[in-house]
């Protein structure tokens, strides 16, 4: 007999309630699965407990997977409150912290993560060398109260409630070429001249069109003769000589392969802002990354 046809409360394992939570919002037990990093059989089992507990049917077995079921719709959203309480007291707990030791899980974009954070994170090690940093390179937006980071480098403004952010200044985007692309093709001495060259650009990304429009220059994918989304591959594109790529400056001056285009001439900025939780802003060992992030990461005009 379930603990609800006792008469009693049902005793709920927190493991099925998440497993719940994580396939109502990825719609599928896979989906569930690679999110969180449990195997599809643990989280059927889960779920099963869970509605042989509270009585109900959670979810509809249909041909096409789980659908939520009526009294899983009406769950789904408590189920989404208890562990947004679960995730806040956990930060909050870690936010007691005071020791200058541990992890601190840094996000970043993948070219700030390869290029940028390197030199800055082997400085940190110097100065703070009980603080084990990890890099979670990514393009995507990490959501900091779900713990997918502690500290984020963004290159836009963030929304996202209970975070502090801080504007760290702009990092400037050129245009660059490789020294073997330009003995062949030459090299454009203004945006109009660009018609006539081969460009490395994104592919389903549309950002760089934007980048090259708000410059002056019109493209349609089309335009570009080689393409990828990932911004690091594009960029080795661009030294092996498929093209004329972007970058920013600081990143491409830096690099003995290829030469900056126009005379270094900017024609787009990024905005980069610090961001972190406030709760692990009371943590002493994320306190002291973030402060050390914030007065050592390289960018070209504070602001």
């Amino acid at each position: 007999m379930t603990a609800k046809a006792a008469g009693k409360t049902p005793r709920v394992d927190w493991s099925w309630l998440e497993a719940f939570q994580s396939v109502a919002e990825h719609g599928s037990l896979s989906a569930a699965a690679r999110a969180s990093g449990l195997s599809q059989p643990t989280l059927s089992r889960h779920i099963s407990a869970l509605e042989q507990t509270l009585g109900v049917t959670l979810f509809d077995r249909t041909s096409q997977g789980l659908v939520l079921a009526p009294a899983g719709l009406g769950l789904v959203e408590h189920a989404n409150t208890m562990l947004s309480a679960a995730n806040r007291f956990a930060l909050h707990a870690e936010g007691q912290t005071q020791a200058i030791e541990g992890s601190v899980r840094i996000t970043a974009s993948d070219v700030v993560s390869a290029y940028l954070l390197p030199t800055l994170v082997a400085k940190m090690q110097t100065e703070e060398p009980r603080i084990q940093v990890e890099i979670v390179s990514s393009d995507r937006t990490g959501n900091l109260l779900q713990r997918e980071a502690d500290i984020a480098l963004r290159m836009y403004q963030p929304t996202q409630q209970d975070v502090i952010a801080k504007k760290l200044g702009t990092l400037n985007i050129g245009l660059f070429a490789s020294k073997e692309y330009i003995a062949k093709h030459g090299e454009p001495d203004t945006l109009n001249d660009f018609s006539a060259h081969r460009l490395v650009g994104y592919d389903t990304n549309h950002q760089m069109i934007e980048g090259y429009q708000h410059a002056g220059i019109r493209l349609t994918q089309n335009d570009f003769n080689v393409r990828c989304d990932n911004q690091i591959v594009t960029w080795e594109l661009c030294k092996a000589g498929c093209g004329i790529g972007v970058m920013q400056l600081c990143v491409g001056q830096a690099c003995d392969e290829v030469c900056a285009l126009l005379q270094g001439q900017t024609v787009a900025t990024l905005p980069v802002w610090l961001t972190a939780h406030a709760e692990l802003r009371t943590s002493a060992r994320i306190s002291r990354v973030y402060e050390f992030i914030s007065e050592h990461f390289v960018v070209d005009s504070r602001d």
